[in-house]
């Protein structure tokens, strides 16, 4: 028996629900069961699609909202393109109080009191971690160790030795202080940075505590909140059976240059011939790998496809080959 084609091809940016009360501890337990994980997000929309081919390009904690870009059929061949680019976070730190987690879902481990700050203590505090910093990522997170993710292993109460990784804070803004314990910011930063380690860190380095009380990813790429659509909307339209209605086309928003290519073009490169086109290879281009989008003449989105002599172009042009295709899929 012949398996069943996806019906739905194409990008679902979902508002993923958080913790949306802030500032009470007493609910850090009793909410976390009931926060979704991406996981859960992708396996919601395996039943919205009935569909297995559903991918994301990038996780969230249980607490955290926001956007959560899902691929679906064909489109699950991009997500490594949609994968490592920034992001922006509207977070709120609470003073005073460490967590195991760094989170507000954690079990507190210390509490300290706060010295007496002004915004512009905090806002010296935040300017220390602008620019490429190496951080420490939690311990109670996915990253794998031997085959296996951390968490698992330090709720085992396993001796974890979590080595620092070098991100990139591009951007960070505070937003507001209530004094004495809540400080609100907005970040824009590199992909695999911990906002719940920024928390932990930056209570210290105010001479406190602190840990991450509420969490919102406001941009991931190119891709904002009014891309996004929440699960009730989500659950509404398919009902109505119109969840299409709410899909952006497959290579939408990838940040890569585009060449146009005619129907000759799209033949050759469909053939897996390299080709020789006409277009300037940028910077822009040399940053992403040599990587390009080939559009037709409509404006349509073919392809990928991948520059093979930028070093040594001719008067003709470089010359390219496709590296994920797609014009010959029934949904172009």
């Amino acid at each position: 028996m012949a398996k069943r084609e996806p019906n739905y091809h194409g990008l679902l940016i979902v508002d993923k629900p958080g913790r949306g009360t802030r500032g009470l501890q007493a609910e850090r337990a009793e909410v976390a069961p009931l926060l979704p994980t991406s996981h859960d997000v992708v396996q919601m929309a395996r039943r919205w699609t009935r569909q297995r081919r559903v991918g994301h390009t990038g996780t969230l904690d249980p607490m955290a909202s926001g956007i959560l870009v899902l691929c679906l059929g064909h489109a699950t061949r991009l997500v490594e393109y949609y994968q490592n680019h920034a992001k922006t976070y509207y977070a709120e730190i609470y003073l005073g109080i460490a967590t195991d987690t760094y989170d507000a879902m954690g079990k507190v481990t210390e509490q300290a009191t706060i010295p007496k700050l002004s915004r512009r203590d905090i806002e010296a505090a935040l300017d220390e971690y602008k620019g490429d910093i190496l951080q420490v990522p939690p311990l109670y997170s996915a990253i794998k160790q031997g085959g296996e993710s951390l968490h698992q292993k330090a709720r085992r109460g396993e001796n974890i030795t979590v080595e620092p990784r070098r991100v990139t804070f591009h951007h960070i803004e505070l937003v507001d202080y209530v004094m004495p314990e809540r400080i609100s910011i907005r970040v824009t930063c590199s992909a695999g940075t911990y906002i719940r380690s920024l928390a932990y860190d930056l209570g210290r380095s105010l001479g406190t505590l602190g840990y991450l009380d509420y969490l919102r990813r406001e941009t991931a790429g190119q891709f904002q909140l009014n891309h996004a659509h929440t699960v009730d909307t989500i659950e509404n339209v398919v009902s109505k059976n119109q969840l299409d209605t709410l899909l952006l086309p497959t290579g939408a928003y990838l940040d890569m240059p585009s060449i146009q290519v005619n129907e000759d073009e799209l033949r050759y490169l469909g053939f897996g011939q390299s080709i020789t086109l006409q277009g300037e290879v940028n910077q822009k281009t040399s940053s992403s790998g040599f990587l390009a989008i080939a559009k037709t003449d409509e404006g349509h989105f073919a392809g990928i496809i991948r520059c093979l002599d930028i070093a040594d172009t001719t008067a003709a042009g470089p010359t390219w080959k496709a590296e994920k295709w797609f014009m010959s899929h029934k949904h172009q």
